[in-house]
């Protein structure tokens, strides 16, 4: 191997490396106040803070690099693609009939949240803000997920007709979309709250505190829907694609002669990648 491929290699290698070092760093107490009352504690906290921030930012970039990569890969044949638009087609309308309805709940609760918060004055004033952050970012990672892995499902298949190497390289950058998108917008949620309230607003820690604790709630509602409806839709698909094509038909699972096989993949899509993703997001 000549010197411009090993220096090719080291940096794919180091880029990953880098945002694994910097997510970790931001999430241990390392630079935590020790209530000493030493001077040093705000500028160790500002720079967890600043750590938080960069890994959060360092994970979306590279986020975005995998999946610019994952699209440049072999689409595979015309049947392949042909069969990967049904599945994508369908899990994107699901996943919009979803958003509906979670959309309509969204605005109950933050009505009531609102009436908490400006009439009776029981809540803070940013209590109906941070829960719908908390859900829109949960949703958004849910649907980058899906939106990821229904692009990359035909390229994994026509890579792995090459090699067992290609197939599992689009499988694994597809697959890391989800992981560093989900860090990433967590991270970035929580630092971007904690500079408005605290060192913008001057909120005490309290206030902060349960600000926090409603983006939480936000989150885990986006979260319920996608994880529970998903799954819903998930098993009814797979048990109808199964009594239709095994049992009445009698042919093997997920064959290409079963029109259900299509809902089955939709299935899998909402309900194990949307829904997984807004659920690893919630927690």
């Amino acid at each position: 191997m000549n010197s411009l491929g090993v220096w090719d290699v080291a940096r794919r290698r180091i880029g990953p490396a880098l945002v694994a070092a910097i997510v970790g760093l931001s999430a241990t107490p390392v630079w935590a106040a020790d209530g000493t009352g030493s001077e040093s504690g705000p500028f160790r906290f500002k720079v967890f803070w600043a750590l938080a921030l960069a890994g959060s930012i360092a994970g979306l970039v590279y986020a975005w690099k995998f999946f610019k990569e994952m699209k440049t890969a072999d689409e595979g044949t015309d049947e392949m693609k042909e069969i990967a638009g049904h599945v994508r087609e369908g899990a994107f309308a699901y996943l919009k009939q979803q958003y509906k309805v979670v959309a309509m709940f969204f605005v109950v609760i933050v009505i009531l949240l609102s009436l908490m918060a400006f009439v009776w004055e029981v809540q803070s004033h940013w209590v109906p803000f941070a829960f719908l952050t908390g859900g829109f970012f949960s949703g958004l990672a849910g649907f980058f997920g899906m939106n990821t892995a229904t692009l990359a499902s035909n390229r994994t298949a026509a890579g792995a007709r090459k090699s067992l190497n290609q197939g599992l390289q689009v499988a694994f950058r597809s697959g890391a979309v989800m992981g560093l998108t989900v860090v990433g917008l967590g991270l970035l949620d929580i630092t971007l709250w904690f500079l408005v309230l605290r060192w913008i607003f001057h909120l005490d820690l309290i206030e902060v505190t349960v600000t926090m604790l409603c983006f939480g709630m936000g989150a885990s509602s986006q979260a319920l829907f996608a994880r529970v409806g998903g799954g819903i839709f998930t098993k009814a698909a797979d048990v109808g694609a199964d009594l239709v094509g095994k049992v009445e038909a009698g042919i093997p699972e997920d064959d290409k002669r079963n029109p259900a096989t299509i809902a089955d993949n939709v299935g899998d899509n909402v309900g194990d990648v949307a829904g997984m993703g807004a659920d690893l997001y919630e927690s």
